[in-house]
């Protein structure tokens, strides 16, 4: 007999898959970053100007590039923690693609000589030109964008586990997904550059995709989504 109970992965397993999703992590930061600064970033229109501090593009690459982190995040934890292989692989794509989308728009921020973080509200540039807001309630300013996990709830997470883990992994990024949902349509509509678009719009299809997949997984654990906070 040993300690380690049935169905538990035992230390060494552990470890290596956390040192298999840090080097995940590394590689597609640095891929992305590349992909971002070094990409051409067309302006439409025949404009040349570069995105400006008060700009979509700016914006959201700034403010995305924070609801990512936490999403990355949550999925560590999962992909770590987890002993369901269908949970670990959802984590583990949510990790990678979202982290190589943080170094495209750092490498984006990086090459427009803005700030990698924003200094402010978060959701101040999703008004158009005419000044008038497109975005629900969201609009205009917020101290904390929808979706977001609150230090509780990340606790909580990280203390989880079995089943109890994996529901609320589901729920919290579910939730996620459903509240940056409204800044990749706007951006993906909005952005000044075409690039800036279609990768908003990529965020749009992908985590679509994966709601729809979280919300069968839920059901298929005897649980439902959260609502929006």
């Amino acid at each position: 007999m040993t300690d380690t109970a049935v169905g538990d992965h035992p230390p060494a397993k552990r470890s290596q898959r956390t040192a298999l999703a840090v080097l995940g992590i590394i590689a597609a930061i640095a891929v992305g970053f590349a992909l971002g600064f070094f990409a051409r970033l067309p302006l439409d229109d025949g404009g040349t100007e570069t995105p400006g501090a008060d700009s979509v593009d700016v914006g959201f690459a700034q403010d995305m590039s924070v609801h990512h982190s936490q999403a990355a995040e949550m999925a560590s934890i999962a992909l770590t923690q987890s002993q369901d292989q269908a949970v670990r692989n959802l984590a583990y794509d949510i990790l990678t693609t979202q982290q190589n989308q943080i170094g495209q728009m750092q490498g984006w921020l990086s090459l427009w000589g803005q700030p990698s973080l924003p200094s402010g509200e978060y959701m101040t540039w999703m008004s158009s030109d005419d000044g008038q807001s497109h975005d629900h309630s969201t609009a205009g300013g917020s101290a904390q964008m929808p979706g977001m996990a609150s230090s509780a709830e990340m606790s909580a997470l990280r203390q989880a586990t079995g089943t109890a883990l994996d529901v609320q992994f589901l729920q919290l990024m579910l939730r996620h997904h459903q509240g940056g949902l409204p800044m990749m349509e706007y951006a993906a509509e909005y952005a000044q550059t075409s690039t800036v678009r279609q990768l908003a719009q990529t965020m749009v299809n992908t985590q679509t995709s994966e709601s729809t997949l979280m919300t069968q997984m839920l059901s298929e654990r005897g649980a439902t989504p959260l609502p929006m906070n």
